[in-house]
Formats: structure tokens, C-alpha cells, sequence
């Protein structure tokens, strides 16, 4: 009798487990059925500033930039100033050996004075052929000959003291003195180095005018170019000083056309103030061309722009009760508007690889949101100015911070992270165990 009762027992345990797993798994799939097969990523609609821009890179430069050459040949004898210091116009920077320059000054003097010896030799040889012309005693040809040879002598003279005068020169030349008051930024020679001055004088110093002021000259493609205006406004940084911002104005825009791989790009001059002194010659900036600017208005980030909804979610959008014609005609095109929504709003690919988005005002796009039946709705705003990341959006049926979808998470993600209710209830059967069943 004992045996049976205990038996008895044992069965109503194990039908009681049986049962409890059922419930679990019937709970578990009427819960996969009532939701719906997929969830949605949100956005909330903010308020702000936005920009639209073009962005581009280029070069800093000094303002003015002058080479300071040679223009006698010789040896660097000294060498007064070096890389980033500060000169004043005309003050000597360098000297070139003036030994050679030196004796062609003292050779061109004895030249000079030689010729004016022969002149003055030549003048009194005139003057007596005259009075022997006078007299009868010399002939009508000796006089001509004497005035000739006078005429030469006194060429002579004016030569050798052009000679005298370009030697003077080039011995002045052998001091190198700075053209114009700024920063030495480059010195290509050293002391005993020979300098050679032939059809192009040799560049012994690079001097830069001012770099309290500079310059940026940024490549623009073609596409972009007609969006830019003397006078906009620029931002750009560095990568000496990343998270540092600078402004510019553009200062002058190019005709000169140059191609980079196939791509036609326009020089862009953008004026830079450098009171600070972080900015250096040679640096690259990354730029962005101030297109328009707008404060105040709501916008949203473009991934909610992107949503493109699946066949189920316009069907179960347009069977949600109590909708009229016009919903049910905005929604009957929503499926195919939101297929081309990402190419409305992000663009074609212009040839440098920038979205053509920018600085471009869009007509309309659609925003999905759950209305408060917890249903799929489409809404249809018009778009302004985008910065890549936000885009400007109007209409009466939005208001700051309502949420929209940006996105769909699959409901088989979701499983895969839940587990499945028969692990659960291994778990709990394995406890019961332990319990003494």
C-alpha cells in the first residue's frame, strides 16, 4: 500500500512539471504572436542651429613670400641671421667673399685711369695739329686723324668708368641684405658654401612678410565651386591643433582651373588671422565653406530621413482603423517614396567623394512615427539645410522632442538574446531535481 502512495505521488509530480512546461511554452508563443515581428530604433526631433557646408582642403601660406637670391658668384663668407629670426628691410643677412669683386673694383680704376691719361694725351695732340693746320705745317688729314683719335679717348673713358661703376656694383652686391621686414623661414646655404649666379639667381633665404596674417589657398571641385562667395565665411582646423577651430574670410576665387586625377578643382584664397601664432607655413586645413545657416529650427538626424519600411509595416499602416482617403493615399505612395528616401537625402556621390547634399535645400521627405494606437504612421515634412548629419524639417504636425523611427531591430535578434523558454524551464526542472525528484 505504502509502494502505490508513493508511486501515486511520484506520477502527480511529473504530470505537475509536464503542465508547467506546457503553460510556459503555449505563454511564450502567444506572446511571440501578439507582438509585433519587429521593433523599431527611435530619434527624438531636436531644435537648434544648423549649417550647410562644403568642405575642402588646402594649404597655409604666408601673405607675402620673397626668396632672397645672389647676384654676383662666390663664397658665403658670413652668415648674419637664421631659421626664424626676425629682420628689418635692408639689414645685411649675409657676405659673400669680395675678394675676387674686390680686385676687378681696383682693375676697372687702373682701367679708368689709364683711358683718361689717353684722353688727355689725345687732347693736347689735337690742339697742336691745329695750330700746325694753321700754319700750314701739317695736313688737312692729320687734323681729321687727331680729332678721331680724341673722340676715341674720350669713349674710353666713359667706358672704363662703366666698367669702374659695374664693378663698384657687384662688390656691393656681395652684402646680402633683407628686401623686406619679416620672418626668416628658410636659409638654404652655410658659411663657405659657393654660390653660383648664372640665368637664375640661387635662393640663399626665404623670408615671409607678416604670418600674423596668412593664407590658406583650398582646392574647390567644380561641383561646389559656384557656392562659394568672396567675402563667405570658413572654418577649418589643423592636425597640430585638432580640436582647435580657426576662421577665415575667402579673399579671392581663381579662374585658373587645375585637374587632380581627372577632377577639376578651382583655387580658393582664404584670408587667416594668425595673432596667436599656432598656425604654420605648410600646414594642411580641413575646410568648411559657410554655405547658409539657419537658428531655431527643428531637424532630425538623417538616419530617420533613411527609414525605409518593409511591405508589412505600410500593410499594417494602412489597415490601422480609423483613417481617411488622404492617409490612405499618402500611404499607398510611401512605400515607393521611402525606397528613393536615401537617395533624396544623402545624394549622389560627387568625384571627390563628398555627398552633393550639402548647401542643396530638399523639396520633402517622409518621417515614420507610432501614433498613439501604437501603429505605423508615415508623415510627409518638407526638408531645408542639411550639414551632413541633422536635416532641417517643417510642418504643423511636429513638435520638438516627438520621437520618430530612425531604424528597424529584428525580432530574431531579440530571440537569439532572450533564450528560449525551454532553457528556462531546463533550469528550473534541474532544481527541482536537486530538490529530490
Amino acid at each position: 500500500m505504502a509502494n502505490n502512495n508513493k508511486i501515486s505521488r511520484r506520477i502527480i509530480v511529473v504530470s505537475a512539471v509536464s503542465l508547467l512546461i506546457i503553460a510556459a511554452v503555449s505563454y511564450y508563443l502567444f506572446a511571440s504572436g501578439k507582438n509585433d515581428k519587429n521593433s523599431y530604433k527611435f530619434v527624438k526631433i531636436e531644435k537648434g542651429s544648423i549649417e550647410s557646408l562644403v568642405s575642402s582642403t588646402g594649404v597655409l601660406n604666408p601673405v607675402v613670400t620673397v626668396q632672397v637670391g645672389s647676384q654676383v658668384s662666390g663664397t658665403i663668407a658670413r652668415i648674419f641671421t637664421d631659421f626664424n629670426h626676425k629682420v628689418k628691410k635692408g639689414e645685411l643677412i649675409a657676405l659673400i667673399d669680395t675678394t675676387f669683386l674686390s680686385a676687378s673694383v681696383r682693375d676697372a680704376q687702373s682701367s679708368l685711369d689709364k683711358a683718361q691719361a689717353q684722353f688727355t694725351q689725345a687732347g693736347k695732340d689735337l690742339e697742336r695739329i691745329k695750330v700746325m693746320v694753321q700754319k700750314n705745317l701739317a695736313a688737312q688729314t692729320d687734323l681729321e686723324t687727331a680729332e678721331y683719335n680724341y673722340a676715341v679717348a674720350k669713349a674710353g673713358v666713359k667706358s672704363a668708368q662703366a666698367s669702374l661703376d659695374r664693378a663698384k656694383i657687384n662688390l656691393r652686391y656681395a652684402k646680402i641684405t633683407a628686401p623686406i621686414s619679416g620672418t626668416v623661414i628658410a636659409r638654404n646655404v652655410d658659411v663657405g658654401q659657393t654660390v653660383a649666379a648664372s640665368l637664375q639667381a640661387p635662393t640663399l633665404f626665404l623670408i615671409a612678410n607678416d604670418l600674423s596674417q596668412m593664407q590658406i589657398i583650398a582646392n574647390v571641385d567644380e561641383s561646389d565651386i559656384g557656392q562659394i562667395k568672396v567675402g563667405q565665411n570658413v572654418t577649418f582646423t589643423v592636425q597640430a591643433y585638432p580640436d582647435k577651430t580657426f576662421e577665415g574670410l575667402v579673399q579671392q576665387i581663381r579662374l585658373q582651373p587645375t585637374t587632380i586625377q581627372n577632377v577639376v578643382n578651382y583655387s580658393v584664397v582664404i584670408n587667416v588671422s594668425n595673432n596667436e601664432g599656432y598656425l604654420m607655413p605648410g600646414m594642411t586645413a580641413t575646410i568648411n565653406f559657410q554655405i547658409a545657416h539657419a537658428d531655431n529650427v527643428l531637424k532630425v538626424p538623417n538616419a530617420a530621413l533613411r527609414m525605409r519600411p518593409t511591405p508589412e509595416m505600410i500593410a499594417q499602416a494602412k489597415s490601422s482603423p480609423g483613417r481617411n482617403a488622404e492617409s490612405n493615399r499618402r500611404d499607398s505612395s510611401a512605400q515607393a517614396g521611402s525606397q528613393n528616401l536615401a537617395t533624396q537625402n544623402t545624394g549622389p556621390q560627387n568625384k571627390s567623394g563628398q555627398a552633393l547634399f550639402q548647401g542643396q535645400r530638399k523639396n520633402s521627405a517622409l518621417l515614420w512615427f507610432i501614433d498613439e494606437r501604437g501603429k505605423l504612421q508615415a508623415l510627409r515634412v518638407r526638408t531645408g539645410l542639411s550639414d551632413g548629419q541633422f536635416t532641417e524639417v517643417s510642418s504643423d504636425k511636429i513638435h520638438e522632442g516627438m520621437d520618430v523611427v530612425s531604424g528597424i531591430v529584428s525580432s530574431t535578434t531579440q530571440t537569439s538574446q532572450q533564450g528560449t523558454p525551454f532553457q528556462q524551464n531546463r533550469s528550473m526542472t534541474g532544481a527541482g531535481r536537486r530538490g529530490g525528484f
